[in-house]
């Protein structure tokens, strides 16, 4: 497919490439540290019990925001490698290829060998000898996969202190006799003020934005 790209105008090239913008919000979420902050932000937002508090839009947009900061050195280098002034006898092709380089580092260093092992071992019947010789679409899978694990481990972490909080409010209010009433409703504001008490925003974003490599 490579060479048949390669054998086109570069025009027509351009043309495709053009076409295939409409990836890109596919790509963000798939290939950048988007997908682990989304996540994140979901199960904190779950744990804490509040049902319409951040809204969704919110916490897109604060994972948007952290992805750029976090990503903002690979877009740089990616920017520089395909920059068409410094590249005037290249094909399309070959900018994009190079371009794609920092974006595959970056997703390697956050990816388990065992991931990736796993995907080329589907589509290669062997393992290639160094990690320069993957393409980008062997990556990608395995850094998903493993993104997703990443960011279930960290949610399990967040969960603990609040179902603590919730178990200790349900044996309170069991102690009292008022088993009708939901222990919820109560350790929600209790919930809410220990969160802002220990600074919880800075604590989960300070933490997400450590945790890459």
């Amino acid at each position: 497919m490579n060479a048949l790209f390669a054998q086109m105008d570069p025009a027509l090239q351009m043309l495709l490439l053009m076409g295939s913008l409409s990836l890109i919000p596919f790509l963000v979420i798939g290939m950048t540290s988007f997908l682990r902050y989304i996540i994140v932000l979901s199960f904190l937002k779950t744990a804490m019990g509040t049902q319409q508090v951040p809204p969704a839009m919110v916490l897109v947009g604060m994972a948007l925001i952290l992805t750029f900061y976090t990503m903002s050195p690979v877009f740089g280098e990616m920017y520089e490698r395909i920059d068409p002034a410094t590249h005037k006898n290249t094909t399309v092709l070959q900018m994009m290829a190079a371009g794609s380089e920092p974006l595959k580092e970056f997703m390697m260093r956050q990816t388990r060998q065992s991931d990736v092992a796993f995907f080329v071992e589907m589509a290669r019947h062997k393992m290639p000898k160094t990690p320069q010789e993957l393409n980008i679409w062997e990556v990608a899978p395995a850094f998903m996969v493993s993104e997703l694990r990443t960011s279930f481990e960290i949610g399990f972490i967040i969960f603990i202190p609040f179902i603590v909080l919730d178990i200790v409010v349900a044996n309170i209010l069991l102690a009292l006799g008022m088993m009708m009433l939901s222990p919820t409703i109560i350790s929600l504001p209790f919930k809410i003020l220990i969160f802002v008490a220990v600074d919880g925003w800075g604590l989960i974003v300070s933490g997400l934005v450590q945790s890459f490599n």
